[in-house]
């Protein structure tokens, strides 16, 4: 199946600005590469270790479309959504599945997260430190749904997982995957002890790569993926939404609606200096709210507050 790509180049400084727009109109997977390398050969991709910068002077973005998207209204909306950034240098062409999945399965390696959490591709062997009988191995291949572990932002959701489940908070309870892609994080607290998992996403892709992760990990009896029309009712002690911002903002009562009292709720998504305004939007639900920064990223986390929904109901 051929897809549209969209490709531009910019500086390091404004990469997730571009990014950002890119993923809003509607992005399928952006690639991130070093635009100053002699041959695209040796281009790395922008997606470094934890606590790794890298240090670029231009970067190459690529962004996959659906292959009948229309390039005049995607340049449109990409201008409607930033009217800053330069959009004159994007170039678009077709391309087939493997010109970038190929790509992406040489270059994935395992990856580790906290104390116990690793990612694994499915080509890829197990290190030895992955062996351990105590460490929670996800198993996954890179795909057209977003979740791949390398990102900050699902970097920063694993690393609180792995956090709750050190304490022993996730032992045999529920959690909601709010925009759950590939389900990586939905599976990760699995893994991670947890005992159900609800993955919501409006990509029907999405939750076609969630149960089928599911599956190939041996967790589909445990874990539902679904589209947020179709999602169960009910709350949850834990709940994690990895989206963007502008979402984060609008669906700020659903997501508070979803996490019980005194459960706990992580957000990401979220660019250095967006924290601000959700930190005000989400602290009227929220207690002990805190962030945590890897490179231009950053999530946010709290807890539910018990007398909030208490006073709803007297007032009801």
């Amino acid at each position: 199946m051929p897809y549209l790509e969209l490709s531009l180049r910019c500086g390091e400084a404004e990469q997730p600005r571009y990014e950002r727009a890119l993923e809003d109109v509607g992005a399928l997977a952006v690639t991130l590469l070093d635009a100053d390398a002699e041959t695209p050969n040796e281009r790395a991709i922008l997606e470094p270790g934890v606590g790794e910068m890298p240090i670029w002077g231009e970067v190459a973005l690529s962004a996959l479309y659906d292959a009948d998207s229309d390039p005049l209204l995607l340049l449109a909306a990409l201008e409607s959504f930033d009217p800053e950034l330069d959009w004159a240098t994007v170039a678009f062409r077709k391309v087939e599945d493997q010109d970038w999945e190929r790509a992406w399965m040489d270059r994935y390696e395992p990856l580790r997260f906290g104390a116990r959490t690793w990612i694994v591709p499915w080509n890829h062997p197990l290190p030895d430190e992955a062996a351990a009988a105590d460490a929670a191995v996800v198993r996954l291949d890179p795909g057209l749904a977003f979740g791949s572990g390398t990102h900050p932002t699902t970097s920063l959701c694993l690393q609180w997982l792995d956090d709750l489940a050190a304490a022993g908070a996730l032992q045999d309870r529920d959690v909601l995957d709010f925009g759950c892609g590939s389900g990586i994080l939905a599976l990760a607290a699995l893994k991670l002890g947890a005992g159900r998992a609800i993955g919501v996403d409006n990509d029907p892709q999405a939750i076609l790569a969630t149960q089928d992760n599911a599956e190939r990990n041996g967790l589909g009896d445990r874990l539902r993926a679904c589209s947020p029309e179709t999602q169960p009712d009910g709350v949850y002690p834990f709940v994690v939404a990895n989206i963007l911002a502008s979402a984060l903002e609008l669906l700020a009562d659903t997501l508070a609606a979803r996490v019980a009292p005194g459960g706990k709720i992580a957000l990401s998504g979220i660019l250095v200096g967006q924290e601000h305004d959700l930190l005000s939007r989400y602290g009227e639900w929220f207690e002990d709210l805190r962030v945590a920064v890897e490179g231009d990223w950053v999530r946010i986390d709290g807890r539910r507050r018990a007398e909030h929904i208490d006073r709803l109901v007297r007032i009801a």
